[in-house]
């Protein structure tokens, strides 16, 4: 049909494993934004004990990426199973959260959707990326991730109508419960495993090749600051609007009608950023990434210290939502680029930690930054600038790759 004649031709497995995450995320909208609520206004735990058990599923995460990219290399695990075992254990954590009325309950919950969702990542990028080849890739990957802010912001949005309308948190975590086991069902029924040359190699071998790989550690620091940056956007960014912008005049409202604005962009531009780029290599997809969120930063500057706060706001963000649809699908590509066949779920595994370390480090340094009114507006441009060296560095790989 001439109205899907746009949409990328693509593995029918890779379109399923999007909807099978479309489908989780929607459910992770409902916890992700409304569990904190729930166990500090009516199970009554501290905020700073919500905050551990949160924090605790990071942990878990780490875990759960070094695992779930061995075990997607696994010639006895592979990346069909690990996904499996992905969905199951989300499913489960969903149980703890619906039972919870104490912190260790809690804790053990948060600890297992950590796991679940670390040993995702490896296995699906994996996945993707042994069913996609040349410019592809880079549109699969941009539909995986397109999928994810879908389900992402229609869980937000349709959850806080569930709450309004029910007063009932619990169904919340009982519905992200139903989604897994529907995503559980999509890859037992309609997903079969990828085959690949991974057994021809020990994971010792793997493991101890990635390790030693330069050209992935260098790209690995260059992530980590992308992944900062995106931690920024999503906790310091509304705060500073809130608290810093303007001297604090912007409503709540008002940030939100802002990071809605946001969300649409960055799901509207997925794909037709991905396709425009797709003859690009991915050093020069990625620096060009640094340079827009270098203008983005130069924005949200302006948006705290120029008049008409809100409309420099909205453009900030339109700038920062083009830089993070370049950025997600050539991250994952560059990496499937450079990795061996037979390790591609241990580089990937690699790779996704940089989400752990940026969302663990970007966090407490705009805070600290936030609490300091006399030189918040300063960190934007100094952020900024930091784009110089991912830009360096990126070219410089670009190079290597050349020779």
């Amino acid at each position: 049909m001439a109205l899907f004649s746009w949409l990328p031709t693509l593995d029918r497995r890779v379109w399923l494993l999007s909807f099978g995450r479309l489908l989780s995320q929607f459910g992770n909208g409902f916890v992700l934004f409304y569990a904190p609520i729930f166990f500090v206004n009516q199970v009554g735990l501290s905020a700073t004990a919500v905050g551990i058990g949160l924090g605790s599923g990071s942990v878990s995460g780490v875990v759960g990426r070094f695992l779930g990219g061995t075990a997607a290399d696994s010639p006895r695990w592979g990346r069909r199973k690990t996904l499996l075992w992905s969905a199951a254990v989300s499913a489960l954590a969903d149980v703890g959260l619906v039972l919870a009325d104490d912190l260790p309950l809690f804790i053990v919950a948060n600890l297992l959707m950590g796991f679940g969702i670390g040993l995702y990542w490896p296995a699906a990028e994996a996945m993707v990326a042994d069913l996609t080849k040349g410019s592809d890739r880079s549109e699969a990957f941009a539909l995986v991730r397109l999928a994810d802010s879908v389900g992402l912001s229609l869980g937000v949005a349709l959850g806080g109508l569930l709450v309004a309308a029910t007063a009932s948190y619990r169904a919340l975590f009982v519905i992200d419960g139903v989604t897994y086991l529907l995503f559980f069902a999509i890859i037992y029924v309609a997903i079969a495993e990828t085959p690949s040359k991974r057994g021809k190699t020990t994971l010792q071998e793997g493991w101890r090749r990635a390790l030693s790989d330069l050209t992935l550690w260098i790209y690995v620091g260059v992530n980590i600051l992308f992944t900062t940056y995106l931690a920024q956007i999503q906790t310091t960014l509304p705060l500073y609007l809130k608290n810093v912008a303007s001297g604090g005049s912007v409503t709540t409202a008002q940030i939100s009608a802002l990071f809605t604005w946001h969300m649409v962009l960055t799901a509207v531009c997925q794909l037709p950023v991905a396709r425009s780029l797709r003859q690009w290599t991915h050093t020069r997809t990625l620096a060009l990434s640094a340079v827009v969120w270098g203008l983005g930063f130069g924005g949200v500057w302006l948006a705290g210290t120029a008049p008409q706060t809100l409309v420099w706001g909205a453009a900030a963000l339109a700038v920062l939502a083009v830089a993070t649809v370049i950025y997600l699908p050539a991250a994952s590509a560059y990496v499937v680029a450079i990795a061996p066949e037979a390790q591609r779920g241990i580089y990937l595994s690699l790779n996704s930690q940089c989400w752990a370390i940026g969302y663990f480090l970007g966090p407490p340094l705009g805070g600290w930054f936030m609490d300091r009114p006399a030189i918040a507006h300063h960190f934007w441009p100094g952020l900024g600038l930091t784009t110089l060296v991912a830009v360096g560095v990126l070219l410089r790989l670009g190079q290597r790759e050349a020779h």
